[in-house]
């Protein structure tokens, strides 16, 4: 065995740092159990089901799932100086979901989580974070193609808006808000309350990439599957170093590639 194949074995075979103190009175796991049915049903809970009720009715029509189109970043308003402010609203109901799930974290839970103290990523986050964009954000390309041409997916629109530096500034904070709403609820939040409960890691796994699938299912089949195994990388990522800000910026990264992306190509199907 190499040196480089021992320090990889110690490292998986380390106890995770994500460790947060078990809750055993019955009152307080109940709380912790209504925190996640609530949390979860004001936010991507509730996406994941109204996802799952769109692809429902997106198979169900005549039309080829492949003949459909989806568009993520839509207009909101026909009239061109308040759709920005819609766009911002929505940005801005993301940044509060994920903050809401910080206040939770920090208040409920002694600051174990490295990830998220002090509120703010270290450059050390910025090469974890990019590795991860590439690793997931390349293959997913691919795998989209292929869906499309299998009938599994629709053909995705990543924007709907002009190519004005105004729209574009927005799609990028669009990304980011995506990025933070989404790592800190669906990994950090979640597993860290799971685990309180003492649910087993495997289940742990399952719940938060389930969670993840389920609310892109609106754009097909390859969609939600995809995003599971996006959530299994993401949940073994936090498992192991217990941080949550290079998955936000990986995410932000992807996010903000596919949508700028786009506009910049002129309206490539997937980018």
């Amino acid at each position: 065995m190499t040196t480089d194949q021992g320090r990889v074995r110690r490292w998986l075979a380390a106890p995770s740092p994500v460790q947060p103190e078990a809750v055993t009175a019955d009152a307080d796991r109940r709380a912790l159990r209504w925190e996640i049915v609530l949390v979860l049903a004001v936010t991507f809970g509730t996406s994941g089901v109204r996802a799952a009720l769109r692809l429902l009715e997106s198979a169900t029509t005549p039309t080829k799932l492949n003949k459909q189109t989806t568009t993520l970043n839509a207009e909101k308003s026909s009239l061109a100086w308040l759709d920005p402010l819609f766009q911002l609203i929505s940005s801005g109901v993301l940044l509060a979901w994920g903050g809401l799930a910080v206040f939770l974290l920090l208040r409920h839970v002694p600051v174990w989580l490295a990830g998220i103290s002090p509120l703010r990523p270290s450059r050390r986050d910025v090469l974890p974070g990019a590795g991860l964009a590439a690793l997931i954000g390349l293959p997913g390309l691919v795998f989209y193609v292929v869906a499309v041409q299998l009938n599994l997916s629709k053909q995705v629109m990543a924007s709907g808006l002009d190519s004005s530096v105004g729209d574009v500034l927005l799609l990028v904070i669009n990304a980011w808000a995506n990025g933070f709403a989404e790592e800190i609820i669906v990994v950090a939040w979640l597993v860290s309350r799971l685990r309180q409960l003492q649910v087993p890691w495997v289940w742990v796994f399952v719940a938060s990439s389930a969670l993840r699938g389920s609310y892109h299912l609106y754009q097909g089949y390859s969609a939600g599957l995809g995003n599971i195994v996006m959530g299994l990388v993401f949940v073994f990522f936090f498992w192991r170093t217990g941080k949550v800000w290079p998955l936000v910026i990986a995410h932000g990264l992807i996010d903000t590639v596919a949508f700028v992306g786009y506009q910049v190509l002129g309206g490539v199907p997937g980018l």
